[in-house]
């Protein structure tokens, strides 16, 4: 569908696990995982409850995640609610530089990508029948892409990072929810990256998210946070 429908955007939930003095992995080649059992299951039920699932290429391309629902009962609950077993999954790349033989585009249901005009570009046919390409100009505007996915019918968006792209819903002022898993380690390495970068964020540090619900999941806490327009009291 064509960029910039009235089409209402989707629901954002950022989620993520960090670490007790921030970070969501050490500076190591190999992933830090954070979570525990019982985290990794509630955040498959989260993937199962969205429509659209994002991550940045960066984190594309040092994780090489499948991001798929695992549970077959959570994939036979979409499909018996008419909807496909996977989410659609996306990432957001301004160079192009996606290589057509990461994970990502081997399993699952439907692929997006959305990046720049030199963006795609530079891609070319590279993911002819893995991915649909969109460029959102020659600048990647967030607030277009949800517009987009809005029209696309997305109706819920799981964004799972990275730092870029947490960075960029919040200080764009579009993300509605965040799900942080705070996991008992400290990394304390300044080359590790954080939850968010340095970034000017809408109200600042006087602006206070509504604590919506705390979890005990193990030795990890889940902070469900709700984020409300810049601008708009939380009560």
């Amino acid at each position: 569908m064509a960029l910039g429908s009235d089409t209402a955007r989707p629901y954002v939930l950022l989620s993520v696990a960090a670490s007790l003095d921030g970070y969501i992995d050490d500076a190591s080649a190999q992933r830090l995982l954070l979570s525990n059992s019982a985290d990794f299951d509630r955040v498959d039920q989260i993937r199962a409850e969205s429509d659209a699932i994002l991550i940045g290429a960066r984190t594309l391309r040092t994780d090489n995640p499948r991001l798929l629902v695992n549970s077959a009962v959570r994939r036979a609950d979409r499909v018996t609610a008419g909807k496909p077993a996977y989410p659609v999954k996306i990432t957001v790349t301004a160079s192009g530089e996606l290589d057509p033989e990461l994970r990502f585009w081997h399993t699952g249901g439907d692929k997006l990508v959305y990046t720049t005009d030199t963006g795609a570009a530079r891609l070319g046919d590279r993911l002819a029948g893995l991915a649909d390409v969109v460029a959102l100009g020659r600048e990647l505007a967030l607030s277009a892409l949800l517009d987009d996915l809005g029209a696309r019918g997305i109706g819920r968006l799981m964004v799972e990072g990275g730092t870029g792209m947490h960075t960029g819903f919040l200080a764009a002022d579009l993300a509605d929810e965040i799900r942080l898993a705070i996991a008992p380690i400290l990394v304390g390495d300044p080359a590790a990256p954080r939850f968010v970068g340095p970034a000017q964020f809408p109200g600042g540090a006087q602006r206070r998210l509504r604590l919506a619900g705390v979890e005990q999941l193990g030795d990890v806490a889940v902070l469900k946070y709700l984020v409300s327009p810049s601008g708009t009291p939380l009560h």
